[in-house]
């Protein structure tokens, strides 16, 4: 059965005949992380049904978007991973994440929430505040960071051409920091700048070494307000 397409000889057209259906740019944004397997999406998308999230990945795949490949043993079970046209699309979640936000208001009590949704719109504010620019307050030398929250933790790889990040704690992170989720929302988007939530204790700040221990014991830690 074909996809349904707009039929329209234009580049906004075709973009949305790939990316425009329901959930498609969730599952981007939950990829953007790395490889996750079928049960790790379903979990990380709720409200989504099995089978709608098993349609829109054989959809993503025909698209060019995303690879299904089978982990070795012992893991043995299969991942779905963004193709480099399907990681291409972080600068869109990002512009869409910066439109959204004078929408987000505060959490509705149905609303869920993961700590790394909130990885892309501050991928960009990470970046710049730790590039090491003389005109920011940065601390040169951090490529990898952690960020704690009440709801989890991610990391944050800097340099490169664009930043990535991945679920969970980093292995080694030079640094980590550690905030509520209402002082990541406002860093995240531009209610209070980086350096300002820093300098103001709002985030603290763990050096490499101790970063691990902050990081394991975040789920059972309230964070900084």
């Amino acid at each position: 059965m074909s996809r349904r397409s707009y039929d329209q000889y234009c580049a906004v057209a075709r973009a949305l005949d790939a990316v425009g259906d329901r959930w498609t740019l969730l599952i981007v944004r939950e990829l953007l992380g790395g490889a996750r397997r079928y049960t790790d999406l379903h979990t990380d998308l709720p409200g989504v049904s099995t089978d709608m999230l098993a349609s829109r990945l054989k959809d993503m795949e025909r698209e060019g978007l995303v690879t299904r490949r089978r982990l070795a043993p012992p893991g043995a079970a299969s991942v779905y991973e963004l193709t480099p046209r399907g990681r291409e699309l972080l600068p869109v979640l990002t512009a869409l994440a910066d439109w959204g936000a004078p929408a987000l208001g505060e959490p509705r009590p149905t609303d869920a929430v993961r700590a790394h949704w909130f990885a892309v719109p501050l991928l960009t504010r990470l970046a710049a505040h730790f590039s090491g620019d003389p005109a920011t307050p940065a601390a040169p030398g951090i490529g990898v960071l952690d960020v704690v929250l009440d709801e989890g933790t991610f990391h944050v790889t800097l340099g490169g051409d664009t930043p990535v990040y991945g679920d969970g704690p980093a292995p080694e992170p030079d640094v980590s920091l550690r905030m509520s989720t209402a002082t990541c929302v406002d860093v995240a988007y531009d209610q209070v700048s980086l350096a300002h939530a820093l300098e103001s204790g709002r985030i603290a700040v763990t050096p490499a070494g101790e970063a691990d221990a902050v990081s394991a014991g975040a789920r059972g830690a309230g964070g900084t307000s």
